[in-house]
């Protein structure tokens, strides 16, 4: 009799420690994304850790562009989305709901190519790149392209022209520059949200898209984010920035572009940071951004949102340079840590 109560007391106390841990934990929360493949390689990186932290909290991220995830985030079918350009005005006034923009990382978008023969770092001009996208330069051995390339035996064939062929972040970031550097660009196509009317070339669904079409098409040219190119192991070129210097794509670069205009950024983290100032600043830079309902109902995933943003801003931001992704300014961070508070 004395052995059965001691089990009880046993196990009664056992519930009694067990039972403030459940609590704690909570109920499982699910929660659904959408939107750029640009950060895709990160975004998968830090759901998955985060879920190992937090088993209760289940982020479920579908890469289908960044066109798509504001698409979907207005119509309420996620819970919040992602993009690699902010929203415009329009966009926002069209919204039913307050829309919040959270920067994540900083990237690059580079112009890599498939030249049989030329694996080295090809060198691209502003002039070169505006003129490849409008279809005025057409082959490799154009004198705007072999003039920034001496000693590089660039062969006479047509340039394959490839871009996005649905709507895009990537491809804002893209035109963005494009637009600050061609006056041609700007008045015959412009900067564009996410779609854009292209004057030439072949279209590839998603950053995966594009750099698979590069890879199986000869003489090719297309525009992806850096971390496809470095996953694919295929070339991508230096570009000439505001300073007219040829610089790589790295962190140091990318990190360089943020540098120059931190202090600048506006309350609302809209901002584009494409041809900054500064000789070593790689000029096709961008932060990318998850967009966050201003008000959520769902308790839960309330305090699910608002938790796993302060982990990004703080350890996440620790994977991101082993995936090529530059870590933000902490000028961003503090502000960003601030701005969690208005999702309500």
């Amino acid at each position: 009799m004395k052995k059965a109560l001691l089990v009880v007391w046993l196990m009664t106390l056992s519930m009694a420690v067990a039972a403030p841990r459940a609590t704690a934990q909570g109920g499982a929360v699910k929660l659904n994304a959408a939107g750029a493949t640009f950060p895709t390689p990160i975004y998968t990186k830090w759901f998955d850790v985060y879920h190992t932290a937090h088993p209760n909290i289940e982020i479920n991220y579908q890469s289908i562009g960044s066109g798509g995830g504001i698409r979907q985030l207005q119509s309420g079918t996620v819970d919040f989305g992602a993009s690699d350009g902010p929203m415009s005005d329009e966009q926002l006034a069209q919204s039913k709901f307050k829309i919040l923009h959270f920067p994540t990382v900083l990237g690059a978008v580079v112009p890599t190519y498939n030249i049989a023969g030329i694996t080295g770092e090809l060198n691209f001009t502003q002039k070169a790149l505006a003129g490849i996208y409008l279809g005025t330069i057409t082959k490799w051995n154009d004198p705007e392209i072999a003039k920034a390339n001496p000693g590089v035996n660039l062969p006479a064939a047509d340039i394959v022209v490839v871009h996005r062929s649905d709507g895009s972040g990537t491809s804002y970031i893209w035109t963005d520059f494009l637009s600050k550097v061609s006056d041609d660009w700007k008045t015959k196509v412009g900067k564009a949200n996410t779609s854009v009317n292209w004057p030439v070339g072949l279209g590839g669904k998603g950053n995966e898209g594009v750099t698979g079409l590069v890879k199986q098409t000869p003489n090719a040219i297309g525009y992806i984010e850096l971390i496809y190119a470095v996953q694919n192991s295929i070339p991508y070129g230096k570009v000439q920035n505001a300073a007219g210097k040829f610089v790589k794509a790295d962190l140091a670069s990318v990190t360089a572009a943020a540098a120059a205009d931190a202090k600048n950024i506006p309350d609302d983290f809209r901002v584009s940071i494409t041809n900054a100032p500064g000789p070593t600043v790689y000029p096709i830079s961008s932060f990318t951004w998850l967009l966050i309902p201003a008000q959520i109902q769902d308790a839960a995933k309330r305090d699910a949102i608002k938790d796993f943003l302060k982990w990004m801003v703080t350890d996440g931001q620790k994977f991101n340079e082993g995936l090529t992704y530059a870590q933000l300014p902490k000028e961003v961070i503090a502000r960003e840590t601030k701005a969690i508070s208005l999702i309500q």
